[in-house]
């Protein structure tokens, strides 16, 4: 049975990453926050969910706070100060700004709170859970080039400037660099990690390129948004890949249309294990390793009736 009570010794000085809050002997875990970048995105919704989930499993007393900072960096100080004197214990935080919020890191450590950055990264976190982002970029937009026969013109579709999209994006390019007659149009552009945002930008960009091979976005959201403006502008032809493996993302591979594959996530693993690491933390236990991260697998079109979607019990 996973310990209860929070004992924090001197072995946690030695674990490696930020400096590590003292805990009083004998003080129970009874609250977790979360904090994340927009809950109007399932994945988020999900990560919150596998977080809850783990915390129940523990004990159902305790209580869980998930909050939307909906990226702005102010919203997200203010959440991580109110988790602070709620008397949070653990707080799972995906950072709108993974350098910024580096103070209220140091609040919430000073006040003997563990921080658990996950999906992205965040500076002075205790500890960091997240998918391997390059690893994610880089499969997706292998199989990009391989679909538009390894030539031709393709679009980044950016999104929010957290380590979890330059990751992808660095890795996207990494794919696509090898091949001499890929072109990339654009990779500046952000799409706000939502389906709204992908529509937009991408309304934008296809009346600035008549010519597109192919598009990369940052996630299934944006891929969604972007597939609807090729529709709406009769724009045959374009391939889409993406991150997440989200279930709008399966429904639309199974469809057969511009979006040909995605690299799937576990946010619901994510949040599980994010919870647990952060409780093995303030039970004494910290991880070898202050960085985890989890493998991608690619879902296409071809394996998406294999593909059992995000964990979620």
């Amino acid at each position: 049975m996973f310990k209860t009570l929070l004992r924090i010794g001197s072995a946690l000085a030695l674990c490696a990453g930020a400096a590590l809050p003292a805990h009083a002997d004998g003080r129970k875990l009874t609250t977790v926050g979360i904090s994340v970048g927009s809950l109007g995105n399932p994945y988020f919704v999900t990560l919150a969910k596998g977080a809850t989930d783990a915390a129940h499993a523990l004990d159902p007393s305790i209580r869980v706070t998930a909050v939307s900072a909906d990226y702005d960096l102010n919203k997200q100080f203010t959440q991580i100060d109110n988790f602070i004197a709620s008397g949070a214990q653990l707080i799972l935080l995906n950072a709108v700004d993974p350098k910024a919020l580096k103070p209220a890191i140091a609040r919430a450590n000073k006040a003997g709170v563990i921080v658990v950055a996950v999906d992205v990264a965040a500076d002075g976190a205790n500890a960091t859970v997240q998918t391997d982002n390059v690893a994610a970029g880089r499969i997706s937009c292998a199989y990009l080039a391989d679909a538009i026969g390894h030539k031709g013109n393709v679009i980044i579709e950016n999104g929010p400037q957290v380590s979890a999209v330059i990751d992808r994006v660095n890795g996207c390019k990494e794919a696509l660099g090898k091949d001499n007659a890929v072109h990339i149009l654009d990779a500046a552009q952000d799409g706000k990690g939502s389906r709204d945002g992908g529509l937009a930008v991408m309304q934008s960009l296809l009346v600035r390129f008549p010519e597109v091979a192919g598009v990369f976005t940052i996630n299934d959201p944006q891929a969604i948004g972007s597939d609807l403006a090729m529709r709406q502008a009769h724009r045959t032809g374009i391939k889409i890949t993406s991150v997440d493996g989200a279930p709008d993302i399966v429904s639309a591979l199974k469809h057969g249309g511009a979006i040909i594959a995605s690299a799937s996530q576990d946010p619901y693993a994510m949040g599980r294990l994010g919870f647990t690491t952060g409780r093995d933390i303030l039970d004494g236990h910290p991880p070898a390793q202050t960085v985890t991260l989890l493998p991608p697998r690619l879902v296409t079109q071809q394996n998406v009736a294999s593909y059992v979607g995000w964990t979620d019990h």
